[in-house]
């Protein structure tokens, strides 16, 4: 454990009204209090805010007011404080100064939840979660993050984890008395514990795709034929003038890539290049990218000008792109201009041509009918990601790769016992789906991982 006292700027780069650093280590009242004109803070309650200056020597660099919290009822259960000073970026950076030359030095990236985390302060998951709270932008997210930070992916599999565990000494225990022939583990009731296991795993694993939908933002891919709305239809849902709108077909070249918020989750528009044969070079790129876009997105919005009578081009296009896991939305647009008889008849056709579930919304972008019932369904597609039984997300990638593994040890586990293999064999795959588990909270690591994790943290936290 590295017990240097370290510092780093805790507020945003950047001018504002005031800025923060934060200090942990066995010696933080002691680095603080070489340059700090005030009270001693050694001498000081936990929890205890005090009035004074920074100096470096004899020369002042701000007044401010320190903050003074006493391990371990601090973030990082060390002795911590914070130096809250006006928030000049030229002030933050004499402020660290001093501090490193007074017996701190720099934090490295997420070094504070690193020591939160090795101190025993929160597990691994929960480490995470703060970076996830932080990196937040849309309501869903936050709830998840905040979930998680609480513990919540820990509790679902904890009492799993120990009732394994006490298996596990059974098995072991059956290990040092091979020669006679016993059993301690009751194989009936681990084979039940396995099957509560399987359940929970894959219903946490399930809970990914609504999970990364939350983090990530659902990506939409707006797509049609040339003048078909599309840059209308993006300009409408973000309401402003985002695409350029014109009535020369093939105006947007490349890929236009904006996030719009609807009952807090994230949706990723995409607005792509029309979709046809071109013999402009720039132009057929825009068309290769938007199929690309197509192929990623979760949503995919056709669009069809209302006045269109022949389908065959749009209907070999759908076909093409259209797949299981594809939520499919056809806007029949500019219906301000035609007569509903029209884009009716569309539908028809569609439905017996198309044998993919589509759902059909006639809208006008530039008369805002209908658009709040593209937004719903687009909304509608996300909710119903979220399983009801399960309170538990997940979001992270770490997790959902530790919970297969986690269940496909189960699956062997399982294959052991119904094979009636050797113990030594069951007592193995036992571990390893013991060890698979206590990767998500943590209890089993390695350096590099924690490393790899940490270092994706910003800097102060």
């Amino acid at each position: 454990m590295n017990h240097d006292t370290i510092c780093a700027l805790a507020t945003a780069n950047g001018t504002g009204a005031i800025g923060i650093i934060r200090i942990s280590g066995d010696q933080s009242f002691k680095a603080v209090n070489a340059i700090f004109d005030g009270k001693n803070l050694e001498k000081a309650d936990s929890h205890t805010v005090h009035y004074g200056f920074i100096k470096d020597g004899d020369e002042i660099i701000d007044e401010v007011m320190v903050s003074v919290f006493r391990a371990p009822k601090t973030f990082t259960a060390e002795d911590s404080a914070e130096i809250s000073f006006h928030g000049s970026p030229h002030i933050a950076k004499r402020i660290l100064e001093t501090l490193t030359s007074n017996g701190s030095r720099m934090a490295k990236a997420g070094e504070f939840t690193m020591r939160a985390f090795l101190n025993g302060r929160i597990d691994l998951s929960q480490a995470e979660s703060i970076a996830d709270l932080i990196a937040s932008d849309n309501e869903s997210a936050r709830k998840v993050a905040l979930n998680q930070l609480k513990g919540g992916i820990t509790n679902e599999i904890s009492f799993l984890r120990t009732d394994l565990l006490n298996f596990v000494s059974l098995i072991e225990l059956e290990l040092d008395f091979a020669e006679e022939d016993v059993e301690f583990a009751d194989r009936s009731a681990l084979t039940s514990l396995l099957n509560r296991i399987d359940e929970k795993l894959l219903s946490l694993i399930d809970s990914f795709q609504y999970g990364n939908a939350i983090k990530n933002g659902t990506s939409v891919a707006i797509i049609g034929k040339p003048n078909a709305g599309k840059s209308t239809l993006l300009n409408a849902l973000l309401k402003e003038e985002r695409a350029i709108v014109s009535n020369i077909a093939g105006t947007t070249r490349d890929t236009i890539e904006e996030i719009l918020h609807i009952k807090g989750h994230a949706f990723r528009l995409i607005d792509t290049a029309g979709l046809r044969e071109t013999e402009d070079e720039i132009e057929a790129i825009g068309v290769k990218k938007a199929r690309e876009k197509v192929a990623n997105a979760q949503i995919l919005v056709y669009l069809l000008d209302a006045s269109t009578k022949d389908l065959n081009d749009d209907l070999l296009v759908l076909k093409s792109i259209i797949r299981d896991d594809l939520k499919v939305i056809i806007c029949a647009t500019k219906i301000d201009k035609f007569i509903p008889d029209l884009y009716e008849s569309m539908e028809d056709r569609l439905r017996n041509e198309l044998t993919s579930d589509f759902d059909f919304i006639p809208i006008s972008a530039v008369e805002n009918q209908h658009i709040q019932s593209l937004k719903d369904e687009m909304s509608s597609f996300v909710e119903h990601l979220k399983s009801p039984e399960n309170n538990v997300v997940i979001t992270n990638q770490r997790h959902f790769e530790a919970l297969k593994k986690s269940l496909d040890a189960v699956h062997k586990v399982n294959e052991a016992i119904t094979f009636r293999i050797s113990t030594e064999l069951l007592a193995y795959e036992l571990r390893n789906a013991l060890e698979h588990l206590g990767e998500i909270s943590g209890e089993v690591t390695n350096d590099e991982i924690l490393g790899n994790i940490f270092s994706k943290f910003c800097i102060g936290k």
